[in-house]
């Protein structure tokens, strides 16, 4: 049976790479391993924790990528959850972000306003105090002045404490003259715990009133300084301890308020000093809960939404016994509701107010439902442009096994349904290209079959006879070529004291038919069929014999094949021409140089039918032309051809060639007949197969890149 961690990576392979799959899962059960042993107690117990966190590093080094793998081959694989993604990301999470920061900017504004709220009743407090301490003073000066009796006013605060509704705490007031302590009878009872520091001696304006640290306490002091007629300085100073009472008054309708006697600093150095602290008495500044001063109730919700918002500032105070400013902590937990209370008050009651809240709530309604209708079409969508992806990819897998006449059911009418439309008509072009294709591959085998029954009617070994070398090539432009040349070698038969028969001769054909492809090959094989069958139609080639019985007289006279009977090549193009013309379609005719070439006399005998004239380069550096002859064969009947003549010099070279030699162009015009005779006087001492191999170079120059126009045939012969 496979173990669970086999069964694991087994179910996770091909999503997540084998040995990260593995290694996380190992390192994860390593890990989930310590956590229990890390409760054992004492120093293993120390020792399995610290080694939990280094497992925890690593499960977090190799955990992460192997997680990321996996959201990227399964999640992010498909392409509607790509699309989804991209929506989340483009489209919700700016309104996620814009909601955050518009309830973090909430949450602090509200507490900001906490804070104020509890600030400002400190403040409104220790000006109460200091609007009674001006008042006091305006009564207790006289006294001191004259000695006048206590008025009705200072009877009603003979009790010492000031009645205010919202505060009923005690409060001390001293007179001070000069710095020094004044008794003024029961009036004025209580001694404040503070006194008067020196540096409140003589006052900027004579007021203060302020929160102040005296010892480690908060007081709420006031002074009110008031120079007398005879030039001595009345104080007066009120204090009044922050205690719960006061706490209760600053929370009253706003929550839970503390305030902390510290100064941060003071805390700060307590701290570091090691103040012993629990984890469960920690305030909201990570100060212990029993240095916090701590009044109200905590509020109730109206509502789900109404979350409790607790937020923590510093307040000014001032040390009574140095006169320096500092900051001691605040922190305030109240609600939004009572927040909302507070700050719209009695408005919130009128009719117009109701409106405008029930109004905000439907917008945030009707926005919320646009959110979520902008996301369910944008999941639409995405399922509209997958789907189609989808069935595409789909029909690719169906096309790559070969299945052609698989076809996409298109149920919209939108661009992706246009383009399985498309894909729809491909696969329908595709599978009939493929059918052209083996048609193509079979005319392809047939074509080369033609080339190669063609290649077979050319010369395959040219033998050269003692007196004239001689040399051929021809290059189709396209599979099959519509050039033709050939060598007729004729030879006597062998007499007494001779070991093999004796060469007399060579016939020299050369054209060109009309056209290209497979319709000039054949015309060029009938061609050459045609002239090989006149070299041994020996009755047509004899001008006086005028019966059988003569030419056979005349064969065994000469005792040969009856080359002299192939010496007319005027008479045989005439033949060819009075064929051709039969057998052809009016539109097909050929060009043709015959020339026979007697190897006793070194006499060149030739014909040109429409041939461009072959060119005898002699050795003194002179071009003779060979264009005695007429016009092209096959294309009109009863046609006759002049021949002509040439006396072949040692070193002559003769050059026979189609149009495809000199007739291609590029930016400099024709190859022309002055490059190609440059060619073969340059190299005319070399072999004819080099100096061949040259003028092909040459062209291949000449024409560069482009596709060769036309076939190439070129044959040459040098005397000896």
């Amino acid at each position: 049976m496979q173990n669970p961690i086999s069964l694991i990576r087994s179910r996770l392979h091909g999503r997540i790479p084998k040995g990260l799959a593995g290694a996380s899962l190992w390192l994860a059960l390593w890990f989930c391993l310590l956590f229990a042993l890390r409760r054992l107690p004492g120093l293993w117990g120390t020792f399995f924790q610290i080694l939990q966190v280094f497992v925890g590093i690593a499960v977090a080094a190799v955990g992460i990528p192997a997680l990321w793998h996996l959201v990227r081959s399964r999640m992010l694989w498909s392409l509607r959850n790509k699309l989804v993604l991209t929506y989340l990301l483009i489209g919700l999470a700016p309104a996620v972000l814009f909601v955050t920061l518009v309830v973090i900017a909430g949450y602090i504004a509200a507490g900001q306003f906490a804070i104020h709220l509890a600030d400002s009743r400190l403040q409104a407090e220790l000006t109460l105090m200091s609007g009674e301490n001006r008042h006091r003073a305006d009564q207790i000066a006289p006294r001191l002045e004259g000695q006048t009796a206590p008025t009705a006013v200072e009877e009603t605060d003979r009790s010492g404490a000031l009645d205010i509704p919202s505060l009923r705490v005690h409060r001390d007031t001293e007179v001070f003259v000069n710095g020094a302590p004044v008794a003024m009878g029961p009036a004025v009872q209580g001694k404040t715990p503070l006194g008067l520091p020196p540096w409140a001696t003589e006052l900027p304006g004579g007021v203060f009133h302020d929160l102040v640290s005296d010892g480690g306490d908060l007081y709420l002091a006031s002074i009110h300084q008031q120079r007398l007629k005879d030039g001595r300085m009345l104080s007066l100073v009120t204090s009044m301890p922050v205690n719960t009472a006061v706490m209760d008054m600053i929370g009253s309708g706003l929550g839970v308020a503390r305030l902390q006697p510290q100064s941060p600093e003071t805390a700060l150095k307590q701290d570091q000093a090691g103040v012993k602290k629990s984890s469960a008495a920690l305030g909201p500044s990570g100060v212990s809960e029993r240095r916090w001063i701590t009044g109200g109730i905590e509020p109730e919700p109206e509502n789900v939404a109404d979350v409790g918002v607790g937020f923590t500032s510093t307040v000014q105070m001032t040390d009574w016994g140095t006169g320096e400013r500092g900051n001691v902590f605040i922190a305030v937990n109240s609600r939004p509701s009572l927040l909302y209370n507070q700050l719209f008050g009695a408005s919130l009651s009128g009719f117009v107010t109701s409106v405008i809240r029930i109004a905000l709530v439907l917008l945030c309604l009707i926005f919320a439902l646009i959110e979520l209708l902008a996301l369910v079409m944008a999941i639409q969508l995405s399922r509209t442009i997958t789907a189609s992806v989808a069935d595409l990819y789909q029909a690719t897998l169906q096309i790559d096994r070969g299945e052609l006449d698989h076809q996409i059911v298109v149920k919209r009418d939108d661009q992706l349904a246009e383009l399985s439309k498309s894909f729809n008509k491909m696969t329908g072009s595709l599978k009939r290209l493929l059918v052209e294709q083996k048609v193509k591959e079979r005319l392809q085998n047939e074509l080369s079959i033609a080339q190669e029954v063609q290649a077979n009617l050319f010369p395959r070994r040219v033998h050269n006879l003692d007196a004239l070398e001689l040399h051929g090539v021809c290059r189709p432009a396209r599979s099959v070529s519509g050039d033709y040349y050939d060598f007729l070698v004729f030879h006597r038969e062998a007499r007494e004291g001779q070991p093999c028969r004796q060469e007399t001769g060579v016939a020299i054909a050369i054209g060109d038919i009309s056209g290209k492809g497979i319709s000039a090959a054949l015309l060029m094989a009938t061609l050459h069929s045609a002239v090989r069958a006149y070299r041994f139609a020996t009755e047509e080639l004899v001008y006086s014999e005028s019966s059988v019985e003569g030419l056979m007289a005349s064969r065994e006279e000469r005792g040969g094949d009856h080359d002299e009977l192939f010496e007319s090549p005027g008479r045989i193009l005439s033949l060819l021409n009075r064929h051709l013309y039969r057998s052809t379609q009016p539109e097909k005719y050929a060009t043709l140089f015959l020339a026979h070439y007697d190897a006793a006399s070194a006499v060149l005998t030739y014909s040109n039918a429409g041939q461009l004239p072959p060119l005898v380069l002699s050795r003194d550096g002179s071009i003779s032309r060979l264009d005695k002859g007429g016009t092209v064969v096959g294309l009109m009947d009863g046609m006759h051809y002049e021949e002509g003549s040439l006396q072949m010099q040692s070193g002559d070279v003769l050059v026979c060639y189609s149009d495809g030699v000199t007739e291609p162009e590029n930016d400099f015009g024709e190859f022309g007949e002055e490059r190609l005779m440059e060619v073969v006087r340059r190299y005319r001492d070399q072999p004819l197969h080099e100096i061949s191999s040259q003028v092909m170079q040459a062209l291949d120059a000449w024409i560069g890149a482009e596709e060769q126009p036309d076939d190439i045939t070129l044959v040459l012969a040098r005397q000896v």
